[in-house]
Protein backbone atom coordinates (compact mmCIF):
# COMPACT_ATOMS: atom_id res chain seq x y z
CA UNK A 1 0.00 0.00 0.00
CA UNK A 2 2.95 2.35 1.24
CA UNK A 3 4.51 1.53 -2.22
CA UNK A 4 1.36 2.30 -4.68
CA UNK A 5 1.43 5.69 -2.23
CA UNK A 6 5.00 6.82 -2.83
CA UNK A 7 4.04 5.83 -6.60
CA UNK A 8 1.20 8.40 -7.26
CA UNK A 9 3.08 11.64 -4.88
CA UNK A 10 5.96 10.65 -7.52
CA UNK A 11 3.74 10.98 -10.37
CA UNK A 12 2.17 14.29 -9.03
CA UNK A 13 5.32 15.69 -8.29
CA UNK A 14 6.66 14.89 -11.73
CA UNK A 15 3.21 16.45 -13.57
CA UNK A 16 3.21 19.27 -11.05
CA UNK A 17 6.80 20.12 -12.33
CA UNK A 18 5.64 19.73 -16.38
CA UNK A 19 3.02 22.22 -15.50
CA UNK A 20 4.80 24.81 -14.03
CA UNK A 21 7.43 24.61 -16.52
CA UNK A 22 5.07 24.96 -19.04
CA UNK A 23 2.95 28.08 -17.00
CA UNK A 24 6.87 29.52 -17.05
CA UNK A 25 8.13 29.21 -20.40
CA UNK A 26 4.86 31.56 -21.49
CA UNK A 27 2.89 28.98 -23.36
CA UNK A 28 0.32 28.03 -20.95
CA UNK A 29 -1.00 31.65 -21.16
CA UNK A 30 -3.07 32.84 -24.18
CA UNK A 31 -1.08 36.10 -24.67
CA UNK A 32 2.01 34.42 -25.20
CA UNK A 33 1.26 31.97 -27.30
CA UNK A 34 0.22 34.03 -30.05
CA UNK A 35 3.16 35.81 -31.22
CA UNK A 36 3.22 39.45 -32.47
CA UNK A 37 5.12 38.24 -35.96
CA UNK A 38 4.75 35.51 -37.75
CA UNK A 39 7.70 33.23 -38.20
CA UNK A 40 9.52 33.63 -41.53
CA UNK A 41 9.55 30.61 -43.38
CA UNK A 42 12.04 30.01 -46.29
CA UNK A 43 10.36 29.16 -49.72
CA UNK A 44 9.25 25.99 -51.18
CA UNK A 45 11.71 25.10 -54.35
CA UNK A 46 10.54 25.21 -57.40
CA UNK A 47 10.49 22.55 -60.24
CA UNK A 48 12.11 24.09 -63.11
CA UNK A 49 9.64 24.43 -66.00
CA UNK A 50 10.64 22.41 -69.09
CA UNK A 51 11.34 24.54 -72.33
CA UNK A 52 8.95 24.33 -74.92
CA UNK A 53 10.18 22.65 -78.37
CA UNK A 54 10.56 25.83 -81.24
CA UNK A 55 7.88 25.82 -83.47
CA UNK A 56 8.61 25.29 -87.03
CA UNK A 57 8.58 28.93 -88.95
CA UNK A 58 6.95 27.26 -92.18
CA UNK A 59 6.33 24.40 -93.76
CA UNK A 60 9.81 24.61 -95.80
CA UNK A 61 12.24 25.15 -92.80
CA UNK A 62 14.47 22.50 -91.78
CA UNK A 63 13.21 19.54 -89.36
CA UNK A 64 13.17 20.47 -85.53
CA UNK A 65 16.40 18.81 -83.89
CA UNK A 66 13.67 18.40 -80.63
CA UNK A 67 13.67 15.07 -79.21
CA UNK A 68 10.40 15.69 -78.20
CA UNK A 69 7.03 17.52 -79.37
CA UNK A 70 3.93 19.28 -77.96
CA UNK A 71 1.16 16.87 -78.00
CA UNK A 72 -2.35 17.96 -80.29
CA UNK A 73 -5.52 18.25 -78.32
CA UNK A 74 -3.66 16.02 -75.40
CA UNK A 75 -2.98 13.04 -78.65
CA UNK A 76 0.54 12.41 -80.02
CA UNK A 77 0.98 13.27 -83.29
CA UNK A 78 2.11 9.70 -85.52
CA UNK A 79 5.95 9.29 -85.32
CA UNK A 80 6.27 10.32 -81.50
CA UNK A 81 3.79 7.74 -79.94
CA UNK A 82 5.59 7.91 -76.15
CA UNK A 83 3.54 9.86 -73.83
CA UNK A 84 5.12 11.54 -71.19
CA UNK A 85 3.71 13.41 -67.70
CA UNK A 86 5.28 16.22 -66.21
CA UNK A 87 3.91 15.69 -63.07
CA UNK A 88 4.76 12.38 -62.30
CA UNK A 89 7.53 11.76 -64.54
CA UNK A 90 6.42 8.48 -66.18
CA UNK A 91 5.84 7.88 -69.93
CA UNK A 92 3.54 6.26 -71.50
CA UNK A 93 4.37 3.36 -74.17
CA UNK A 94 1.02 2.27 -76.39
CA UNK A 95 -0.14 -0.97 -75.30
CA UNK A 96 0.71 0.40 -71.91
CA UNK A 97 -1.84 -0.18 -68.84
CA UNK A 98 -2.59 3.32 -68.36
CA UNK A 99 -1.54 4.62 -72.15
CA UNK A 100 -5.07 5.19 -73.75
CA UNK A 101 -6.42 7.58 -70.41
CA UNK A 102 -2.88 9.21 -69.84
CA UNK A 103 -3.14 13.06 -71.54
CA UNK A 104 0.58 13.44 -72.96
CA UNK A 105 2.28 16.34 -72.10
CA UNK A 106 5.33 15.47 -74.42
CA UNK A 107 5.86 13.08 -77.23
CA UNK A 108 8.98 11.35 -77.57
CA UNK A 109 9.68 9.06 -80.80
CA UNK A 110 11.71 6.59 -78.23
CA UNK A 111 11.97 5.74 -74.98
CA UNK A 112 16.14 7.08 -75.12
CA UNK A 113 14.83 10.67 -75.68
CA UNK A 114 12.40 10.46 -72.66
CA UNK A 115 15.16 8.95 -69.87
CA UNK A 116 17.49 11.10 -71.05
CA UNK A 117 14.99 14.16 -70.27
CA UNK A 118 14.97 12.71 -67.00
CA UNK A 119 11.59 10.43 -67.21
CA UNK A 120 10.91 6.90 -66.30
CA UNK A 121 9.06 4.46 -68.48
CA UNK A 122 5.65 3.16 -66.71
CA UNK A 123 6.13 -0.34 -65.03
CA UNK A 124 2.21 -1.34 -66.29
Amino acid sequence: MMRWFRRLLWLGVLAGGGYAGYKVLGRGNSAASSPATAPEWLPLPTKPTPAQPVAAESETSAPSTESWVAPIDGECPSGYPLKANDNSGIFHVPGGRFYARTVAERCYANAEDAIADGYRQAKA
